[in-house]
């Protein structure tokens, strides 16, 4: 029983999060990256997305997977709700854009954009997981003024899509 117990201990640092997500309150840096909406490629920016409201950013681990595939379907389920509160949503994770081109119609359905996020903005994020290169499942939600409003830290899919429309409703609210 204990080695069992020291076993699973030791494995933690290979499944957990590097640094914890970015508190409320916190500036999310600002990032320039190239994202797939509907199969096609283009430049993305947060300051630009932010001219529009505020925006859901959810990092995922990779594309393609099942709960990655869950959580970008159901991302485009809510994408009428997240805008009429006034907010944009990008997915994004360490993938290539060109891996992203076809996640963004297949499982995203077109609704909103996909990003490669590098190694600064997985830094700058605090979503890397240890020892491996892909990103933590972690949504921020990202007042027009730059400023993290929520943060949802979670390996599961479920809770980050009712968590990040939550605080995006109370944000159109204040």
């Amino acid at each position: 029983m204990r080695l069992s117990l020291l076993l699973a201990a030791l494995a933690l640092p290979f499944a957990a999060p590097v640094g914890a997500a970015l508190a409320p309150g916190a500036k999310a840096p600002d990032f320039r990256t190239q994202g797939a909406l509907n199969g096609k490629v283009f430049n993305l920016t947060l300051s630009d997305q932010l001219t529009n409201g505020p925006v859901v950013l959810y990092f995922f681990p990779a594309a393609f997977t099942p709960g990655c595939n869950a959580e970008a379907k159901a991302f485009a389920d809510a994408t009428a709700q997240f805008k009429a509160a006034g907010a944009t949503v990008i997915g994004m994770s360490a993938d290539p854009v060109n891996r992203l081109v076809a996640f963004s119609t297949e499982h995203c359905a077109g609704k909103f954009a996909v990003a490669s996020a590098g190694p600064k903005v997985v830094s700058g994020y605090d979503v890397a997981l240890a020892g491996r290169k892909m990103t933590s499942r972690t949504s921020y939600v990202i007042a027009r003024d730059g400023r993290i409003v929520y943060a949802h830290d979670d390996p599961s899919p479920a809770g980050h899509i009712t968590g990040t429309l939550a605080a995006v409703k109370k944000l159109a609210r204040s």
